[in-house]
């Protein structure tokens, strides 16, 4: 096959295949990088040197999309010990002990866990109690949401925070030094990410947002000079970056290099749910704490005009209902558009606000499954508007689904059966009034694009064994949805199987 950035490839006949929710069998013919026509017996029209696959009936669809994943930390994060099962925090510590046992990281090196979510722990994570297991091996674990860290005391020393009270560093105290264990030479870092890449082609993605904390437009630049892409990448800016995008005149949606695109300008305004952190209208039960408000309106509203004078859409990070109602109120003031990120607690009102606005509401309703028992607790007498998406759908605002990877898992099917079921591992559905119907989860995973084939799209597809319109009326089966192959741009990015 050609190289998937330039779109040479020849002609290509996707044979007896079906469309999602319809059993007639069409022909599929991809020319020059699109969709150029679907219809019964088109192989007179592919011309001599099309290749021809037969699907014997399988099934294609629009690639699909994550619409906010960290791409670089997910690649880490595959190959870092998992301490998502983690109980307490003494169990984290044991899970600590156990890998040490079976190898110590390079001297000086940290060992990196990733995953814990102590919102319903029953004791408090410290420094002195990695320290029991690990000694003067550096042990970094990382929060699910990304928002903390749990340091041992030489993982302090090692990320510059000595002498830190407790170990356990929220949101500015650790933002700023997660780069400190993310630092793995670049190839390394380019390679793990390929991987990434691929593993997602093989469960139908075709493109992703990636949002992760780093001058994008350079990292992207050299990852598509070193090889071609598998994935369109529409690469996300961060303010710290922002002068040199203007400087550039690149607005979003523009071509930077092979398949990557500009992305939006992204903004983190408030915490999270697990650390507490969420910005709110009322406080957290038993405090007088209602989180973190990090960038307030009047830093906000002048950055997002910004960035709409230089053809740039917003990605603003909002959990709590404060903070979403701050970003909307910005989104009102500027005029800019694009998305809230996240959005998992909203007032009536705001759910108004986001269609009248036109702003999309970014969401990963795989969240809504792992924080449905801290959202009980912490947001107690809320959670009937907690992540609601049945009520943004039925106001009309657009949604675009994703996994905040390596939040969860990237893998839009995950995301796309939790939006449907509001449930996961045998429970019960949670709020189920907040669930969207099939069609309207896969809308929301396919970058906007009609399920049924049209003419003149990017020949961006996913071949599937099974029709999810069939397979997603039973609850958990689109979870392990079977993806025969992938293309982007007419190229076999995971093969047919």
């Amino acid at each position: 096959m050609s190289d998937i950035t330039n779109g040479t490839n020849h002609p290509l006949l996707l044979r007896d295949a079906r469309r999602a929710g319809d059993d007639t069998r069409v022909d599929v013919l991809v020319r020059d990088a699109r969709v150029a026509a679907v219809g019964p017996d088109l192989a007179a029209h592919a011309g001599p040197r099309a290749e021809h696959v037969p699907l014997d009936g399988r099934v294609v669809v629009p690639g699909l999309w994550d619409a906010h994943v960290h791409l670089t930390q997910w690649a880490l994060a595959r190959h870092r010990l998992d301490v998502s099962a983690a109980s307490s925090a003494a169990h984290a510590a044991d899970l600590v002990r156990a890998r040490l046992a079976t190898g110590r990281p390079p001297a000086g090196s940290p060992l990196v866990g990733f995953g814990f979510r102590d919102g319903l722990w029953p004791d408090v994570p410290t420094a002195a109690l990695l320290d029991a297991v690990a000694g003067e091996v550096p042990v970094v674990l990382v929060s699910a949401d990304l928002h903390c860290a749990w340091l041992s005391s030489a993982g302090l020393r090692l990320v510059g925070a000595g002498g830190h009270p407790t170990g356990l560093l929220r949101e500015g105290e650790w933002l700023p030094l997660q780069g400190v264990v993310d630092q793995v030479p670049d190839d390394a870092a380019d390679a793990l990410v390929h991987d990434a890449s691929a593993a997602a082609a093989a469960r139908g993605v075709v493109g992703v947002v990636d949002l992760e904390i780093a001058d994008n437009l350079d990292v992207w630049r050299r990852r598509a000079a070193a090889r071609p892409g598998l994935l369109r990448v529409r690469a996300g800016v961060w303010e710290q970056y922002l002068d040199r995008v203007v400087r550039e005149e690149l607005h979003t949606g523009d071509r930077v290099v092979g398949l990557v695109e500009q992305g939006p300008l992204k903004v983190i305004t408030d915490g999270s749910l697990n650390t507490r952190t969420a910005y709110c209208h009322d406080p957290y039960p038993g405090t007088a704490d209602r989180g973190v408000l990090a960038v307030p309106p009047d830093r906000l509203v002048p950055l997002m005009a910004h960035a709409r004078a230089h053809g740039l859409r917003c990605a603003i990070h909002a959990i709590g209902d404060a903070a979403n109602t701050h970003a909307l109120d910005a989104f009102a003031a500027t005029g800019a558009a694009g998305s809230v990120e996240h959005a998992q607690l909203l007032t009536d009102d705001d759910v108004a606000r986001f269609a009248a606005l036109g702003v999309v509401a970014s969401v990963q309703p795989e969240h809504a499954m792992d924080d449905r028992d801290v959202a009980d607790r912490h947001w107690a007498g809320r959670t009937a508007r907690a992540f609601p998406y049945g009520a943004l759908h039925a106001a009309g605002v657009r949604l675009a689904l994703g996994s905040d990877a390596p939040v969860a898992p990237l893998d839009p099917w995950a995301a796309i059966d939790a939006a449907v079921w509001r449930a996961r591992d045998g429970r019960d559905a949670w709020h189920p009034e907040q669930r969207l119907d099939l069609h309207a989860a896969l809308a929301a995973s396919v970058d906007g694009r009609p399920l049924s084939l049209r003419v003149g799209d990017p020949a961006d597809l996913a071949v599937l064994d099974e029709d999810p319109l069939v397979r997603g009326r039973t609850p958990g089966a689109l979870r392990t949805q079977p993806v025969a192959g992938t293309l982007v741009r007419g190229v076999w990015t995971s093969p047919l199987a």
